[in-house]
């Protein structure tokens, strides 16, 4: 066989690695383990919205009020999930996700027994302390458990469990929440916490490569312009996608002019699109990571523009609404393995903080869109929305003399 010949294979094989669509059952196990923990975190962060006109009559708080269990939520996901991450630097991952979960356990528990509005809030608090550095230190192992060209993949099977959890957690949470209670659900979910710590403890390797790193190198990690840069384009693209969905029910019935009845089933099916987009999504940055930032910048941009316009008659509106939710959640896969990469000496940190800056994005686009409200009309949302996304896309330019290196490299 001549060099040029073996150099052709050699390229075969590549591309025949890159378009394999399958983990192994090796890779697998551990994976399904860090995602059914995800479900159970996805589905008490969500579940809440449900719950709140009836923990706000049992806590003797008006609904407005019981709103800010929400908002202490996301709070503590953005600011104290690096603290949290910062104190496990030294732990083995496998091990700091364990603990992770028992304090999530923990933290459901209280939720459920709790007595007054301050200790209800307080537990939440708890309980968001472990979402960011779960997904922080959960994307880093996934991404370690499989072949380099399936990380995206892995890391889009772990989020998976959350997108799940908005399609089948919460709507059975909120189920058995109105008929036994609000507790009812929390007593549900620590029980999934419970399976996940074991599932965890059996399934995850014990030996993962884990080079020692100090907590100076791990925050020095995040000062790189990747790093940074990639973190801001997650809190723009949470931005967009939060400011439009928060008001999606008013926009729909107000706009489209929707029957209430119908709102349930149209938000399933838009479960069921942010699920398919995640994999999706997944399944494109292992192609291409860099390209797939643009092109979906691009498409979440232009749903958003057709959403405007459809958005008056009822089943175009459904069907962007389901393109615009692929779109939406296909990003957040590539995101968060781009941190990673970027990272790559200390990613654990770099990784948690991308959770926060999302979180941050939420809070923003929600407060902003309302504000927004008193000038704009509702179907003049999704164009707001596409201004922000445009804004990621053109901050993603600034990421190409990188990736081209990378890619050299």
């Amino acid at each position: 066989m001549t060099e040029s010949e073996h150099k052709r294979l050699e390229k075969i094989n590549s591309v025949l690695l890159s378009s394999s669509l399958f983990i192994s059952d090796e890779e697998l196990m551990p994976l399904l383990a860090l995602m059914l923990a995800a479900f159970g975190i996805g589905t008490t962060e969500y579940v809440i919205v449900g719950l709140l006109p009836d923990m706000a009559a049992d806590m003797h708080v008006s609904i407005a009020q019981a709103g800010l269990i929400i908002t202490w939520y996301s709070l503590g996901v953005a600011f104290g999930s690096p603290l949290v991450a910062m104190s496990l630097v030294a732990c083995e991952r496998r091990v700091a996700l364990i603990l992770l979960m028992i304090l999530f356990t923990v933290g459901n528990l209280l939720c459920a027994i709790a007595p007054n509005f301050y200790f209800l809030n307080f537990a939440r608090l708890v309980t968001a302390l472990c979402h960011g550095a779960f997904f922080g230190i959960g994307a880093v192992v996934a991404a370690s458990l499989v072949q380099p060209h399936r990380r995206a993949q892995a890391i889009a099977l772990v989020i998976t469990g959350l997108t799940l959890a908005s399609v089948i957690g919460v709507p059975i949470g909120t189920y058995y929440g109105q008929i036994y209670g609000w507790r009812a659900p929390f007593y549900g979910v620590a029980f999934i916490g419970l399976i996940a710590v074991v599932a965890l403890f059996f399934c995850i390797p014990k030996k993962l490569s884990q080079p020692k790193i100090s907590l100076r190198i791990e925050l020095a990690s995040i000062k790189s312009f990747p790093v940074l840069m990639t973190m801001f384009i997650s809190m723009l693209t949470a931005m967009g996608f939060y400011g439009v969905f928060t008001y999606i029910a008013p926009m729909l019935e107000q706009v489209t002019h929707i029957n209430p009845s119908q709102l349930s089933e149209i938000l399933l099916s838009f479960g069921i699109a942010i699920t398919l987009g995640n994999l999706l999504g997944g399944r494109m940055a292992d192609w291409h990571i860099y390209r797939t930032l643009l092109i979906l910048c691009l498409g979440i941009a232009a749903s958003l523009c057709l959403f405007r316009f459809t958005l008056f008659y009822f089943y175009p509106a459904v069907i962007t609404l389901f393109l615009w939710g692929i779109l939406a959640f296909a990003i957040i896969s590539p995101l968060q393995m781009m941190v990673v990469n970027t990272a790559i000496s200390a990613p654990n940190m770099a990784s948690t903080l991308n959770q926060s800056a999302f979180h941050i994005g939420i809070a923003i686009g929600s407060a902003m869109f309302g504000l927004a409200l008193h000038k704009l009309q509702w179907f003049q949302l999704p164009l707001l929305s596409m201004v922000i996304i445009l804004i990621a896309f053109v901050c993603s330019l600034t990421l190409k003399p990188y990736y081209a290196r990378a890619q050299q490299g």
